[in-house]
């Protein structure tokens, strides 16, 4: 257990006795292969409270981009091994309102390039009955790092292109 682990551990069990109850944060995603970009992105949303709860979504439910590479229990185990990261499960296979109503989380937090709307994805939750914030994360800057999965597949096709040829 890190020291981070132990003070986040303390102000849990301190907002306990005071019967106040720690702010859940919910972070969600495909996270297929981890770069710097999704730890910026659960670095800020742990920061938005005292738990950051993060649903990781299943490749059965993606359909707005390529099925992930790596296998649903792998990328939920890597998310789950961030220091970042209280919490970490699969989406559910057939309702994405089943996780999100069982964490009832203070504030949901959204990637900077999520697909979402805000303003919907809040009204959405209203609709469940649940009394959420919803923000979204600031992008991170780099000039020598891909900060996207995406990158990451084209340069191991372009690597693996050029050795084989």
């Amino acid at each position: 257990m890190t020291d981070d682990d132990r003070d986040r551990a303390a102000e849990s069990a301190a907002a306990d006795e005071s019967g106040d109850e720690p702010t859940r944060v919910v972070a969600q995603g495909t996270f297929d292969l981890l770069h710097p970009g999704h730890v910026h992105y659960l670095e800020e949303a742990a920061a938005a409270g005292d738990e950051l709860h993060v649903i990781v979504a299943r490749a059965e439910n993606i359909a707005h981009k390529p099925d992930p590479v790596l296998p649903d229990a792998q990328r939920r185990d890597t998310v789950a091994a961030l220091e970042a990261v209280d919490h970490a499960r699969l989406g559910h296979p057939e309702d994405f309102s089943v996780p999100i109503s069982a964490i009832d989380p203070d504030v949901l937090v959204l990637g900077y390039d999520q697909h979402h709307d805000e303003d919907d994805v809040a009204a959405m939750l209203a609709e469940w009955g649940i009394d959420c914030r919803v923000e979204r994360a600031s992008p991170l800057e780099s000039d020598d790092e891909i900060l996207s999965s995406s990158g990451i597949r084209e340069r191991v096709l372009e690597r693996r292109a050029v050795e084989l040829s």
